[in-house]
């Protein structure tokens, strides 16, 4: 079997090769140049295996997200059974007697025992600072990719996991946590008022620290991966600079240092991981505490379809020198809509996201999930009420603790 090699050449003008050889020779048989362009695009490698003669190839991400008999198994489990039993709130403080008290986040309700918290990441879908819609399966989804990534980045940093005794609940170790969130970023792009291209096109060249180039369009990668970090503010987040986080006295400047190398670390390998998979990591954030020894853990989410923006990587070379958008597995075709139908910053009350919509967003949800982790998303259709399976399966996880 032959591999093919793409690789998209970081200078100032745009080529694209396609170098097809076999695995006992390195010279290549076949090169395809495109029509060049006046910048940068980034260096994009991505490894493919091409089926034998007489073997249909696979069929492309962007085909599989649209076309796959996956989906429609999805979309007809969502239409029949999820869309009206949504995890949009809970009351486990009212259910689980070990429960006291109640955070409610945008997306998670954190609950605390006295000796661990509870995290259940509800269905509920948030951007611009507020609540848009609740998606069938999201907090399912949010929860068991976290895991996923949680697992795998141990070799960078620390978690505070326990155990996971409910599809959509972590049970965490308590720590300190840093009133800061760590936004890595490696292209300009985005839509809300805090996206780097929003700022980069008001003519903004000094963002969070870092000094941009003139001249980058949308969706063009950076010459290097950064941190825009935002302070964590009760109804929105702000950007801030390192010099500002330690003057304000939200983190020591060694632990600054620390945490940003991490972050830096972590957002690289989860490119690695994802480019392995047809996707590109555009962006993400990520939250850090410390523990009671002092060391440093990564808590909330990691690597999510909320937290984070994917295009698919096939696509994305070509899509960008013929000035598209490029090809997303993530929430922002929502915040687009809602963008075009409304002023989801100011109106008060916003209107309902349409069902095509929310089911199309869940099965993206479910669709990345199954692309990075390799493993089948599993559709809990039971009957029974989500929020008394998981009341159930909480209070049998932290008996089992004591």
């Amino acid at each position: 079997m032959a591999e093919s090699m793409v690789a998209l050449n970081h200078s100032k003008t745009f080529r694209s090769q396609i170098l097809t050889f076999n695995r006992s020779s390195s010279t290549p048989w076949a090169s395809i140049t495109f029509k060049a362009r006046t910048f940068p695009l980034p260096s994009i490698r991505a490894s493919v295996m091409l089926p034998r003669e007489g073997q249909q190839p696979p069929p492309s991400l962007a085909d599989a997200l649209r076309y796959s008999p996956r989906k429609n198994e999805i979309l007809d489990a969502i239409s029949t059974n999820s869309l009206c039993n949504c995890l949009s709130e809970t009351n486990l403080h009212l259910t689980v007697p070990a429960l006291k008290s109640k955070t409610r986040g945008k997306v998670r309700d954190i609950y605390d025992d006295g000796d661990y918290l509870v995290l259940v990441t509800t269905d509920r879908q948030s951007a611009f600072d507020r609540i848009l819609a609740s998606i069938p399966f999201k907090g399912q989804v949010l929860n068991e990719t976290s895991l996923w990534w949680f697992e795998r980045t141990k070799h960078i940093v620390n978690n505070a996991v326990v155990s996971a005794p409910d599809k959509n609940v972590t049970i965490a170790r308590k720590c300190s946590v840093f009133p800061v969130e760590f936004v890595a970023r490696g292209f300009v792009t985005g839509s809300t008022d805090t996206s780097l291209w929003t700022v980069y096109n008001k003519g903004v060249r000094n963002y969070c620290g870092n000094v941009l180039p003139d001249g980058m369009v949308k969706n063009q990668k950076l010459p290097e991966n950064i941190l825009t970090p935002t302070t964590k503010a009760a109804d929105h987040d702000v950007p801030v600079t390192p010099d500002e986080i330690i003057e304000m006295g939200l983190m020591t400047q060694a632990d600054y240092e620390e945490v940003s190398e991490k972050a830096l670390s972590l957002f690289e390998y989860g490119q690695q991981v994802a480019l392995e998979h047809g996707l590109i990591l555009v962006d993400t954030k990520y939250e850090f505490g410390k523990a009671n020894d002092g060391s440093i853990m990564l808590i909330d989410e990691v690597h999510t379809p909320d937290s984070s923006r994917y295009w698919i990587a096939d696509s994305y070379a070509e899509r960008f020198q013929n000035g598209l958008e490029p090809e997303n597995i993530d929430k922002e075709f929502l915040r687009l809509w809602f963008k075009s139908h409304c002023n989801p910053y100011e109106d008060e009350v916003l209107p309902d996201a349409p069902e095509d919509l929310v089911c199309e967003l869940a099965w993206r949800y479910i669709f990345l999930y199954e692309s990075i982790t390799k493993s089948k998303f599993e559709l809990l259709l039971s009957q029974e009420p989500i929020h008394d399976r998981i009341s159930r399966n909480v209070a049998s996880a932290l008996s089992s603790l004591k």
